[in-house]
């Protein structure tokens, strides 16, 4: 298996990727992962930053990017770790912002590196050094791999990335399937061909809840992704935009994260039906009792409300919600935001970070 250069994807890769995850310095003490992500106008800039060095850039809003500065290495005379320590300097001098860096062969390792270095850091991941970088990390800690998946290893005693490595591929493919074995066997060698994407012509807008404390209880998470699924809806609304798909992030306890995606059966910006999209991608993860540290929700792939088709119903219900969410909807341009809300957003403090990703 091939990466993008026709080198292999895996060990022996150059380190060329950096994924950057950005937090408001000086927000929340010496947990860097209690930090602040920053807010949707300093996210913009701070893309914006990073294209000084590369247009391969691949924004993973709210906190964070991937970046490919294969063609910026020659320009800058600097390896990758050199061009990440000049993010890191910039981003932290001109905004304010702290950035954890990791620096791998691929976006996989690039990813897992940020994840397991300091707040501020820079942590590169050599291509001879990648087989002791994941060899005693938790199955949970491939990017991926969520929770229900973890389990189903660690029946079978694959509670380690070295162990899962070291199991035949058509074990793995009994545990969880043929495709996902196949891919899980590739993660745990360190193997991930999947391109850096520019997406700078896409937009998305989402919202983050970071609980006060590790969430064991589903129901509050629930309610978490209630809030944010109003609050997106309202954001689409006003903006005339509508939602094709809807993504949901997880961040646990030991800062690793589950990101699952889903297509909306049509365009919309209607709060009721996101809210059952955010319910359905937290009920198929099977989180349990896992210790949830905080929620997001990103509407992508967005169009013109004009230009969304809308699946005609009979149902009075319908159409009744819809009349209310557009009498909320004025109520809140007129009289704020706290005019109108689900009772159960009600229920509890709330705070979020916004953001519009390009």
């Amino acid at each position: 298996m091939t990466g993008r250069s026709g080198t292999p994807a895996g060990a022996g890769a150059p380190a060329e990727m950096l994924y950057v995850r950005f937090r408001a310095a000086g927000d929340g003490g010496t947990d860097g992962d209690r930090e602040a992500p920053p807010g949707e106008e300093t996210y913009e800039q701070l893309l914006r930053l990073l294209g000084q060095f590369t247009p391969v850039i691949e924004a993973l809003p709210p906190d964070a990017a991937l970046a490919d500065v294969r063609g910026a290495l020659r320009y800058f005379e600097r390896d990758a770790a050199g061009i990440a320590e000049l993010i890191r300097l910039r981003a932290l001098a001109w905004y304010g912002v702290r950035c954890t860096i990791g620096v791998a062969g691929n976006p996989l390792l690039a990813r897992m590196a940020a994840q397991g270095a300091a707040p501020g850091e820079v942590r590169r991941v050599p291509g001879d050094a990648v087989a002791d970088f994941l060899d005693r990390k938790p199955a949970a800690a491939l990017h991926g791999v969520g929770p229900a998946t973890a389990r189903a290893l660690c029946a079978y005693g694959l509670d380690s990335v070295g162990r899962i490595a070291a199991a035949p591929p058509a074990t793995l493919q009994r545990i969880l399937g043929a495709k996902a074995g196949r891919a899980v066997y590739d993660k745990a060698r360190g193997i991930d061909p999947s391109p850096v994407t520019p997406n700078a012509a896409a937009r998305s807008i989402g919202a983050e809840h970071r609980f006060a404390h590790d969430e064991l209880a589903p129901d509050r998470r629930r309610r978490a992704l209630l809030s944010l699924a109003d609050d997106l809806g309202a954001r689409l609304r006003g903006s005339g935009r509508a939602a094709r798909a809807l993504t949901l992030t997880v961040r646990y306890a030991d800062r690793s994260t589950t990101t699952r995606t889903r297509r909306l059966p049509e365009p919309t910006a209607h709060g009721p039906a996101l809210t059952d999209a955010a319910y359905t991608l937290h009920a198929a993860l099977g989180l349990q009792r896992a210790r949830v540290r905080s929620v997001s929700l990103r509407a992508e792939d967005l169009c013109r409300a004009e230009h969304a088709a809308r699946q005609l119903t009979f149902d009075p219900a319908e159409d009744k919600a819809r009349r209310i969410e557009a009498a909320v909807d004025r109520a809140r341009e007129r009289f704020g935001e706290a005019a109108a809300r689900p009772a159960a957003k009600l229920a509890q403090p709330y705070s979020r970070s916004a953001y519009r990703g390009p």
